[in-house]
């Protein structure tokens, strides 16, 4: 079979350095490369011309690196410094002798992906504490009516369509609500035994987050392969697979199913906590099917960190429900509707007007979640080359991606010398899928960019990643 890569690779790739085609000769000869595809493309970003091709034009799954498509959208279209406003307030009128308000106390999102997000503790502190000292100087120490959450920002479709059931109840497949909060995931905690036992489950937290739990998980091996399955809005979730055993903490973090409602019932209980009664029950705008625009008295308001900021985290950690959210966003920015579809809508215009071939890019999300997803290497390519044309947009941009060796999804790969301090990349995982898009200098100082894409592989993915390090190494050397 090395014979065989080394004739192809002679006639459509002349131009390779003889370390780059032997790099990815070995690669393409390894066992677990049969049945496989992959996608190379690395340009100089002074000129756009290639250092490196292979099928450049193939359009393949791309996993996470989708959201540098994203990142480089909400930035251009929207802007560094954006952010996001949730407001406190409430509907009706105070009756300031009795200090009673009758109407409803109303937290209106505002699409803030990160409210209460463990990546932004510093940023929000106790936030919720400080809306409800905003109330109670507001002169309201009983409501007659109900703590609700004004979901209304987007529409109530909170996961992309072509997303794989099997993720969804996961706190990785969480939704996207126009009011979300504490990332929209929860900790189920369990206490495990012996190989075959049935896990208990010890607490969940928040305990108010407790749904109708149906526990079909088993005690075995050392591995994580425990999976949640719930869908939005539902009461009824459900585990199955194995989660390690003789655990004395061991914790699956799952999806919120409805998230506006959870925090309404939080808020509700704080406010009682605080000694202002309330006579109804927490509910939503979707559940009650109406906005609250034009009744609406703000007492307080929460912005998000800057938008910069939320993307570095985004790349970084990979956090699809952030990219799922500027999807939203800019649907409703820039189009008025706030839905996938208006989203993607964007963003593919945004990519044609910057010059982007998007012949072979498909979008149905903006995390690369969904299998559907497929993007070339010379798309992606050339999409971080157009983003290094804009210094303003591009110092946020290259700031959030992890640098190799040290930080975020990079931090135990790319660990050869070549690397450090010099490559900057977002990387994409799935079932038989690895890809890494970013920024790096040659020895000779030229400034690169590069997309790597393999699909359907089989084995290890360890043979694949130390595969790509050792082709952009040698590109680093050669060029």
């Amino acid at each position: 079979m090395g014979k065989k890569v080394s004739f192809i690779l002679l006639i459509f790739l002349p131009q390779l350095a003889y370390g780059q085609q032997k790099a990815l000769e070995s690669l393409l000869a390894d066992s677990s490369m049969k049945g496989a595809s992959v996608s190379i493309c690395i340009l100089n970003t002074s000129d756009n011309i290639s250092a490196f091709e292979f099928n450049s034009d193939k359009s393949l799954t791309p996993a996470s690196i989708q959201k540098l498509i994203t990142a480089a959208a909400a930035l251009k279209l929207l802007g560094d410094d954006y952010f996001f406003t949730t407001q406190e307030g409430y509907s009706g009128t105070i009756d300031r002798k009795t200090a009673t308000l009758s109407g409803n106390i109303i937290i209106k999102g505002g699409g803030d992906p990160c409210l209460g997000s463990e990546y932004f503790k510093d940023h929000y502190g106790n936030f919720a504490g400080k809306w409800i000292t905003a109330f109670k100087n507001a002169g309201i120490k009983k409501v007659k009516g109900s703590v609700i959450t004004d979901d209304s920002r987007y529409d109530y479709q909170p996961v992309p369509s072509g997303w794989v059931w099997e993720d969804i109840g996961n706190y990785y497949g969480a939704g996207v609500y126009g009011l979300s909060v504490f990332d929209n995931s929860y900790e189920i905690h369990f206490r495990t035994s012996a190989e075959g036992t049935v896990p208990v489950i010890t607490k969940v937290n928040p305990g108010i987050c407790m749904p109708e739990l149906s526990n079909m998980l088993t005690s075995s091996g050392t591995n994580d392969k425990g999976y949640v399955f719930s869908a939005p809005y539902n009461k009824y979730t459900w585990m199955t697979g194995t989660i390690p055993v003789n655990e004395p903490d061991f914790i699956l973090r799952a999806s919120i199913t409805d998230p506006p409602l959870i925090f309404a019932k939080i808020i509700s209980q704080m406010l009682d906590s605080a000694g202002i009664a309330i006579t109804g029950e927490p509910s939503t705008a979707r559940i009650l099917k109406r906005q609250f625009d034009n009744d609406f008295n703000a007492v307080d308001l929460v912005k998000s960190p800057p938008l910069k900021d939320i993307i570095k985290i985004m790349n970084h950690e990979s956090v699809n429900l952030y990219a799922e959210h500027l999807v939203k966003e800019l649907g409703k920015a820039v189009m008025d509707k706030g839905t996938t579809a208006a989203g993607i809508e964007v963003i593919l215009k945004f990519l044609s007007g910057s010059g982007i071939n998007t012949g072979g890019i498909f979008i149905e999300d903006g995390s690369g979640l969904s299998p559907k997803n497929a993007m070339t290497s010379k798309g992606m390519a050339e999409l971080l080359s157009f983003m290094k044309k804009d210094p303003e947009k591009f110092s946020s941009f290259y700031n959030s991606l992890p640098e190799a060796g040290k930080a975020g999804t990079l931090k135990y790969y790319f660990k050869d010398p070549a690397f450090d301090s010099n490559l900057r990349a977002k990387s994409g995982s799935m079932t038989r899928v690895r890809s890494y898009a970013g920024y790096f200098k040659t020895t000779s100082g030229k400034e690169m960019t590069f997309c790597i894409i393999v699909n359907n592989f089989s084995g290890s993915h360890h043979r694949i990643i130390r595969g790509i390090e050792e082709i952009l190494r040698e590109t680093i050397i050669m060029n």
